[in-house]
């Protein structure tokens, strides 16, 4: 059987690598970008969420998705090499009104089951995170709350996915989805090939509804909900070592204030929503909403020319907020998972064994695999290697001992070994290694690292890209020169 599984982010790569584990499954995964994680994948806050916020109510789906994950995350992050640590959240509270929220919001949690949630004051409350502001009187503290590196977690899943027998096209675009006597036959791609299927599970973030009334299945609506966010330089002080919320509403969570696991402080997001899918734009309204909200959950920020890099991300927000994750009679092969806005990433594992269920409820008789490999093996990074290690590695892979990226350390041999894995642009080797994530923002080492594309790839040094399509590094007088160079 045939399962085609539409979009590569975190929740379409998550479920790739949850059916790779049956024998009788063939598995390809579909994806407009250049590499997975290019959507909300990579753009987003990061974290594994404690799961006091869902209203179970409201939102049933959520309430049950995301404290299952946030406990299956663990295997995750073992099995696949992730990123990623558990240092705890505080929700903090200025006032009487917001000290009623924290109440509110421990009862839920422990009504959906999140464990050792605890409201603290005065001193406790200090000595869990020292950098906060003055007015704040209490805070929720979650410790089962936790911080992974998003894109690096999909990249993981897709690897490991492929390892066990998955396939990924990228670069290509659903155009259109077959169906004959309501049973999905085949999914039309944007260079006119067309893919047989016979179940499609559309896992297209932002783009989902339009997937969806591909086959008439047209009763929900995704809008795009645009966040903001600033980034500090590693070496910028003071940071927090807990993650910071305010109370929430109901449109979000609220401006965040965290140190990400690979070391940075970041700030955001805001809740703007808009009506363009395409909308990754920075606005200073955006920026300052989230400088001005973070100085109220802490004593102290950075100063701001310590700021590196802001970006955007869109996040799926479905009609009444709850996820949607429903296969179909009509046709038969289809099933939703559509509407995956936050606590998305931390629902992730119970999300893909959620539509596993799904595929067996419709009468799919699934076969386990007798040498599924759950393992993989992340980059090893020369930064992060002892003396000893390091030159050991050295000498076995030389390239380790040229360094490209000079902020991040970034040797030669993880740039190469991103490529091996599948980066084809920029952005590709810069998710997996952090080459052009430091305080230069790639001013140094983006000219090195798209000569090394240009020779790995074979291709021209302006027809390396950036991202994809559109985004290639060379044009007018400087493709020209460059071209009459490699005469």
């Amino acid at each position: 059987m045939h399962i085609v599984i539409i979009g590569a982010g975190i929740i379409g790569c998550g479920i790739a690598r949850e059916l790779s584990k049956y024998e009788n499954l063939r598995i390809t995964v579909v994806e407009k970008e250049a590499d997975a994680s290019f959507g909300t994948s990579k753009a987003n806050t990061g974290l594994i969420h404690a799961c006091y916020d869902d209203d179970p109510n409201k939102y049933p789906l959520r309430a049950e998705l995301c404290p299952k994950g946030n406990r299956m995350w663990r295997n995750w992050i073992e099995e696949l090499d992730i990123p990623a640590s558990f240092p705890g959240s505080l929700v903090v509270a200025k006032n009487e009104e917001e000290m009623k929220i924290l109440e509110e919001l421990k009862k839920r949690g422990e009504r959906n089951g999140v464990p050792s949630l605890k409201i603290v004051h005065e001193k406790e409350l200090r000595n869990l995170e020292e950098n906060l502001n003055e007015e704040i009187i209490a805070a929720l503290y979650a410790p089962t709350a936790g911080k992974v590196s998003p894109y690096e977690a999909t990249f993981a899943l897709m690897e490991n996915a492929i390892e066990n027998g998955a396939s990924f096209i990228f670069r290509r675009e659903v155009r259109g989805i077959r169906v004959k006597k309501g049973e999905v036959k085949g999914v039309r791609l944007s260079d006119g090939s067309e893919l047989q299927a016979d179940v499609v599970i559309n896992a297209s973030g932002i783009h989902a509804d339009e997937i969806s009334k591909m086959i008439g299945i047209n009763h929900f609506q995704i809008k795009p909900r645009k966040g903001e966010y600033m980034i500090f330089d590693k070496d910028s002080y003071p940071k927090v070592s807990r993650i910071l919320f305010p109370t929430p509403t109901p449109k979000s969570k609220g401006v965040v204030v965290t140190t990400t696991v690979d070391g940075n402080l970041m700030l955001g997001p805001n809740a703007q929503d808009v009506e363009d899918k395409e909308d990754l734009g920075n606005t200073k309204e955006g920026l300052d909403f989230a400088w001005e909200n973070a100085q109220k959950i802490v004593r102290r920020l950075p100063p701001k020319n310590m700021v590196i890099r802001t970006f955007s991300g869109l996040r799926a927000e479905p009609p009444h907020g709850d996820f949607i994750i429903e296969g179909y009679e009509e046709p038969w092969g289809f099933i939703n998972v559509a509407g995956i806005r936050s606590p998305g990433l931390t629902s992730a594992p119970a999300i893909a064994e959620k539509v596993e269920k799904i595929i067996r409820e419709v009468g799919v008789r699934l076969e386990r695999k007798k040498k599924w490999n759950p393992i993989r093996e992340g980059i090893k990074k020369i930064a992060k290697m002892g003396d000893e290690e390091r030159e050991k590695e050295i000498k076995k892979n030389p390239p380790y001992g040229k360094i490209v990226c000079m902020c991040e350390m970034v040797s030669e041999y993880e740039i190469l070994e991103a490529i091996r894995r599948g980066a084809t642009t920029l952005d590709g080797v810069k998710l997996r290694t952090r080459a052009m994530m430091g305080r230069c923002q790639g001013n140094f080492c983006r000219i090195r690292i798209a000569r090394i594309l240009s020779r790995e790839l074979g291709i021209p040094l302006w027809k390396v890209q950036l991202k994809g399509e559109g985004s290639e590094i060379g044009v007018g007088d400087i493709k020209t020169i460059l071209r009459r160079e490699s005469k």
